[in-house]
């Protein structure tokens, strides 16, 4: 649901138990969000203030966030003024998403001095603003004029500040469900409604009540048909999350889409009693982190994607352009042909410029064959243009099909980028195949042209030779044994070359972008010899692989020591490997193993 002015209330409401706090730390993580640092009964605390108009918000929070290592203006002037003075109190007024924070404390010469923080958290409009006992306006985080905004008032220093205009109705003041309706039909002809009608009309009518909330709450009462008896017992349940609950009976329940991940949240008031203060709180901070690291991680992978994407293009143009150059190739015997057949009947060809001319090809039992000349040369020269020719696509031939055969290394190597990044969870996956990346040249230029861009979430963390080196695979217990699988590219050669013991065994798709998968063996058992064993483990690596949907997956197995990597090759390439060959079934959960 929407950050509405009921929300807003539950969350005031657990606040006001840090009144009397003293404010020690002022941050500013990024141009959207406060962060206050408060201190009050040997317990310190940390009030996120976020005013992006998407997912604006207030509540304590327990996340850390980066600091930046130099102060925005705006955050310099609230420690000046904020720091060392205590919390007198957290006021949120007729429901209006706008909070004001009272301070209060004692300046140099010992006089009483007061502040105020007004939050105002209203979509695009959102602001944070301090004013002093005067209600003049001391700094905004944003300045706003009258005559460039909707709301026609001036946020800036020496302002006085006043209160967002509303056009809408305060619950608050209602004294009877006669007072509601009346009120809420004044300019309203009163006849049957939806339910959608009805949510949209009292959200209309009252201020901090959004739509969704009252959707969600007339499915909570099984209210399915709008008339006096069902408005009556919504007005009592508005009337009771407002006035009479307290935060200790109030809490949010989570809502989740197709996929099974939370997409929103509905308060509603529980028979459930929690000894936590700050539950309310803690569900909100919990809440929007996972949906902002969520969000985060999807634009950061996206970003990447899109880097490996034109570089992948990059590479499929190239290689359209060799696959070009040999088709060219192909006719270079024919030329080769063409001038030979010239040469040897130079004796009875006329030395005078002709378009074509027609021998005997004594390599297809002396059939005529017609040759095309340059009208421009003699036949002589035409000999030479054709010998040279063939030559320049002799070298060509050479050269290109080196290149052709680099290239779809490189494109391979791409594509299991992509895979990995499309099968990544989180930023540190993503971060460590940036890292991969940035040591390999064809993606050089690309991250350069990127660079300023470049996320600061980025940390390298190298794998070493050193078996210690603490990397985080895949773990997997099958019958009683350790199977590793890796991650990405990196930690597949860490896992597979480095940290596996040669008597280990090793799992990989055949010819398939997937993970590598190693299986401990301890005390010198024959674990291939082990057919059920082998074809558990199989499965879960062809389950991390491309093909992980497909009903028929090719696995190949050996021990660790017949894998190896020529020097240079990329990670995860030029693998040569002594194994058994697996063919797995994957049906109806079902696999069969054929060993050749």
């Amino acid at each position: 649901m929407a950050f509405d002015g009921i929300v807003t209330n539950s969350i005031i409401l657990e606040l006001q138990q840090i009144n009397g706090a003293r404010i020690d730390k002022i941050f500013q993580p990024n141009k959207n969000e406060i962060i206050l640092g408060f201190y009050k009964d040997g317990r310190n605390y940390a009030l996120n203030i976020c005013t992006d108009s998407q997912n604006y918000r207030i509540h304590l929070s327990t996340h850390l966030k980066p600091n930046p290592q130099t102060a925005p203006n705006f955050c310099m002037v609230l420690r000046k003024h904020l720091i060392g003075l205590h919390i007198k109190n957290f006021i949120i007024s007729n429901l209006e998403r706008v909070i004001t924070i009272e301070f209060e404390g004692l300046d140099d010469i010992d006089d009483l001095i007061e502040k105020k923080l007004i939050i105002e958290l209203m979509g695009k409009h959102c602001n944070i603003i301090l004013v002093d006992e005067s209600n003049i306006i001391i700094d905004s985080l944003r300045h706003i004029y009258g005559d460039d905004n909707e709301l026609t008032r001036n946020i800036a220093p020496h302002q006085k500040y006043t209160f967002p205009p509303s056009s809408k109705l305060n619950f608050l003041d209602l004294i009877s469900f006669d007072d509601f309706k009346s009120k809420l039909f004044s300019n309203h002809i009163n006849k049957d409604l939806t339910c959608e009608e009805a949510c949209n009309l009292i959200s209309d009518t009252f201020t901090g009540i959004s739509k969704i909330f009252l959707l969600k709450t007339l499915e909570l009462l099984n209210i399915s048909v709008i008339n006096d008896t069902s408005l009556e017992k919504l007005y009592d349940y508005l009337y009771k999350i407002i006035f009479m609950a307290n935060t200790s009976n109030l809490e949010f329940e989570t809502i989740y889409n197709k996929d099974n991940n939370p997409k929103d949240y509905f308060l509603l008031i529980t028979k459930n009693t929690s000894d936590d203060l700050f539950k309310l709180n803690s569900y909100i901070d919990d809440f929007y982190y996972a949906k902002e690291s969520s969000n985060d991680f999807k634009n950061y992978r996206n970003s990447i994607l899109r880097l490996i994407l034109n570089v992948l293009k990059k590479y499929n143009q190239r290689l359209t352009n060799i696959n070009s150059k040999l088709n060219e190739c192909k006719n270079m015997d024919t030329y080769k042909l063409y001038g030979e057949l010239i040469t040897a009947n130079l004796y009875k060809i006329e030395n005078k410029n002709i378009d074509k001319i027609e021998l005997e090809n004594y390599y297809d039992n002396n059939n005529l064959i017609t040759i095309p000349l340059n009208k421009q040369y003699i036949p002589s020269e035409n000999a030479k243009r054709y010998f040279k020719k063939y030559n320049k696509l002799k070298n060509t031939l050479e050269i290109v099909s080196k290149q052709k055969e680099e290239t779809m290394q490189e494109l391979d190597y791409i594509e299991s980028i992509v895979y990995e990044l499309e099968n990544s969870e989180n930023i540190k996956d993503v971060n460590e195949i940036y890292e991969e990346i940035s040591e390999n040249v064809i993606f050089k230029e690309k991250l350069s042209k990127n660079n300023k861009n470049k996320n600061s979430k980025i940390k390298k963390s190298k794998l070493t030779q050193n078996k210690n080196t603490t990397f985080n695979p895949i773990k997997y217990i099958v019958d009683g044994h350790t199977l590793l699988i890796g991650r990405n590219n990196k930690e597949n050669d860490y896992l597979t070359l480095k940290y596996a013991k040669k008597t280990d065994v090793w799992f990989h798709t055949k010819d398939i972008h997937g993970s590598h998968g190693i299986l401990i063996t301890e005390n010198n058992v024959d674990i291939i010899s082990n057919i059920q064993l082998c074809e558990k483990c199989a499965k879960i690596v062809a389950y991390h692989s491309k093909a992980k949907n497909s009903s028929n997956v090719p696995v190949d197995m050996c021990l660790v020591k017949y894998v190896k990597k020529p020097n240079n090759a990329k990670p995860r390439n030029g693998y040569i490997y002594k194994s058994n060959y697996i063919v797995c079934y994957s049906k109806h959960k079902m696999i069969t193993l054929y060993y050749y």
